[in-house]
């Protein structure tokens, strides 16, 4: 049996079985961090004698117990009459967790891989004890000296209490190569650092398939509990999108919250969202998400009825708050339809004054709202974030004519950034935006080189631009940031795509050639065929 108490030396809960049969479900503890204790210890009787197993100090650090006692039971049996067990305790155990020296070593995106040493729990088990021993023991003073350690060691306290402390996880299936893979890893830590987060560590499981309930398998759960306890990650982010029942099924043995991909770049988006038009997009697509995950919430979510005939369950606020974010998503498909609507006739107005388009597609920060800048003088916000910029913006372009040498205009429209996997939603609630890329007359895919992954990013871009519903018409590869990698690099590149164009935007390195392609592509685009 195990019996918990609080400080106060109240039973709370008891149980029949082990203390990991038995442990408290972790979203009912108390959240203090990882510079504090649950303010729970437990007592288990044992029938061996031996100290306590290694099944039941994992139990005990998943919930940060106080303290861990066993009893074992010696010389049970029952009485000729029946009347009940008999036995003694022979000797007793006592556990409890120890602090880790720089136990939270936060690792900065750039530097973070999927080989990140996990830090393991470190606990300490007392010899064997009689009775007397362990009942003049002072349990507060333990567990006020344990927590004055724990405060010592705690590192994150210098991390800023406005953002999250996250915990990465990453699952490698037959489907991916190993590359991919940490590419992915480390592209989830920039994307928890733009939207605000600070990654603490990354695990990984490799498996032939995703489990349909926890998408890891039973034991990784225990150990992404265990440290996300340890290390004291309030979040945990998953590399791939997950299912409400996955989500709802994880939160429930981790006992933190629990993201996935998606969700965190609809966080990004939400922030990075400047004009009314993409406040509109973004809250379509946070809808649409949110609204097949509502379920789950139990009694918390029901309704009774009031009067003579409707006592029962009657109709559940789930049902209700469903039915409001429906009319929300109706009103909001509206409103972009209205703004599909009004680029459409600003398209044609510029296509009445024969004027060519030229869409900037890209990777997410390859650069291209600093080209935009760099060639038309704009002022549009830059930084070295993913999504930096979500808003078209289009400026106008003075070039050469390819055939007379005079100067054309041209319009050249900086677009949303794309990324491996673009969520669904995303596609959908950005149309207005993405038909920006299918009705240009041409593109220019802008490619930052410096990035290792730059293969699998133009892999990702052209896979984008094949799903949309039009052909977007004919483009040309510009290699960005050629100031930032070494000859070998760029001879890759050239061998690869011999007819692209190298420049370097923020050095304004090749822009002259790139107004003499252009000129070439418009004059394709354009001609009839």
């Amino acid at each position: 049996m195990c019996a918990y108490l609080n400080r106060r030396g109240q039973v709370i809960r008891v149980g029949v079985g082990s203390p990991r049969q038995t442990q408290i479900p972790l979203l009912e503890l108390p959240r203090y961090g990882a510079e504090r204790l649950s303010g729970i210890r437990c007592i288990s009787t044992h029938l061996k004698s031996e100290p306590p197993s290694e099944a039941a100090l994992t139990s005990m650090a998943l919930q940060r117990l106080d303290a861990l006692v066993v009893l074992n039971i010696t010389g049970t049996g029952f009485t000729k009459r029946g009347g009940g067990a008999t036995g003694y305790v022979k000797e007793a155990y006592l556990a409890h967790l120890t602090a880790q020296e720089s136990r939270l070593a936060i690792a900065s995106p750039a530097s973070l891989t999927a080989s990140s040493n996990i830090p393991s729990p470190s606990w300490n088990i007392s010899p064997p004890l009689s009775l007397d021993v362990l009942t003049d023991q002072d349990f507060l003073d333990l567990v006020e000296a344990l927590e004055a350690d724990f405060g010592r060691d705690f590192v994150a306290k210098e991390v800023d209490a406005d953002r999250d402390s996250v915990l990465i996880v990453g699952v490698f299936t037959v489907n991916t190569t190993p590359q991919q893979f940490q590419d992915t890893l480390v592209e989830l830590a920039r994307l928890v650092d733009t939207a605000g987060g600070d990654v603490l560590q990354t695990m990984q499981q490799k498996r032939s398939r995703i489990h349909p309930q926890t998408v890891v398998g039973e034991g990784k759960v225990q150990e992404i509990a265990l440290t996300a306890q340890t290390i004291g990650a309030n979040l945990v982010v998953f590399d791939r999108d997950l299912s409400p029942a996955q989500v709802r099924n994880l939160e429930l043995q981790i006992g933190v919250r629990v993201v996935d991909r998606t969700e965190v770049i609809l966080d990004i988006f939400a922030q990075r969202a400047q004009s009314r038009a993409g406040k509109l997009q973004v809250e379509l697509a946070q809808l649409e998400y949110m609204l097949p995950r509502l379920t789950g919430r139990g009694q918390a979510m029901s309704r009774l009825g009031g009067g003579i005939g409707t006592r029962g369950p009657g109709e559940t606020k789930l049902e209700t708050e469903r039915r409001g974010i429906g009319r929300r998503i109706s009103r909001l498909q509206q409103e972009v339809n209205q703004l599909q609507a009004h680029r459409s006739r600003l398209r044609q107005k510029r296509q009445h004054l024969e004027v060519p388009s030229v869409a900037l597609v890209g990777y997410t920060n390859a650069g291209k709202s600093t080209l935009l800048n760099a060639l038309t003088n704009a002022e549009i916000y830059t930084a070295d974030q993913l999504f930096a910029t979500l808003d078209p913006t289009t400026r106008r372009l003075v070039i050469p004519h390819a055939d007379t040498g005079e100067t054309q205009e041209i319009l050249l429209t900086d677009t949303v950034g794309f990324i491996q996997e673009l969520p669904a939603s995303l596609m959908d609630a950005f149309r207005a935006t993405l038909e920006e890329v299918t009705e240009a007359d041409a593109l220019l895919h802008l490619v930052d080189l410096s990035h290792p992954a730059w293969l699998s990013h133009i892999r990702a871009v052209r896979d984008i631009l094949a799903a949309m519903p039009v052909t977007p018409g004919p483009a040309i590869v510009a290699f960005n940031k050629i100031d930032q990698v070494d000859s070998e690099v760029l001879a890759l590149a050239q061998e690869e795509f011999p007819l692209a164009v190298f420049i370097s935007a923020s050095d304004r390195l090749g822009l002259e050639t790139l107004r003499q392609r252009l000129a070439l592509l418009i004059e394709y685009a354009t001609s009839p065929r």
